[in-house]
């Protein structure tokens, strides 16, 4: 197995940071602007809806200000069954994010585009932390013709 690793600093405390994973409005800021269901549930299931498809992600942990986990139940083939952690930590002004995207079974070339698309919305959600305004999908950075 093999994973996508990122890690960012926003300039804001956990708490904020940990409100733009855990909530549709937060989620819909910087990741897919169609984006429904229950961030802010264990079990709950948040479906983002992109211009080039959808992923739903189950909750499968929450701890305030620390640490969101998912895992994709249904998208495409290679993300089915993977998990989305969130790790925060405050260092100072800012908060530290660990990302990790778990459970790849193998470094496809779709994978190289997740992870350039990841890096791209970890910036996006930076910038609505930071200032307000996110570039969410559908107006994200377009890489190549998966979007």
């Amino acid at each position: 197995m093999v994973d996508i690793l990122h890690r960012v600093a926003i300039k804001a405390p956990a708490a904020e940071v940990y409100s733009a994973l855990t909530s549709t409005e937060g989620l819909s800021g910087w990741w897919a602007n169609n984006t429904a269901g229950k961030a802010n549930d264990i079990g709950g299931v948040v479906k983002f809806s992109f211009v080039a498809g959808g992923f739903d992600m189950k909750v499968l942990e929450l701890d305030p200000g620390s640490r969101v986990l998912w895992e994709v139940v249904e998208g495409p083939e290679e993300w089915v069954g993977t998990h989305v952690d969130w790790s925060l930590q405050q260092a100072d002004d800012y908060t530290v994010i660990l990302f990790k995207h778990l459970g790849w079974k193998e470094p496809v070339e779709f994978m190289y585009h997740c992870s350039t698309k990841w890096a791209i919305f970890l910036m996006s959600l930076k910038s609505l932390v930071e200032t307000g305004t996110g570039a969410p999908d559908p107006h994200d950075v377009k890489i190549d013709n998966w979007n």
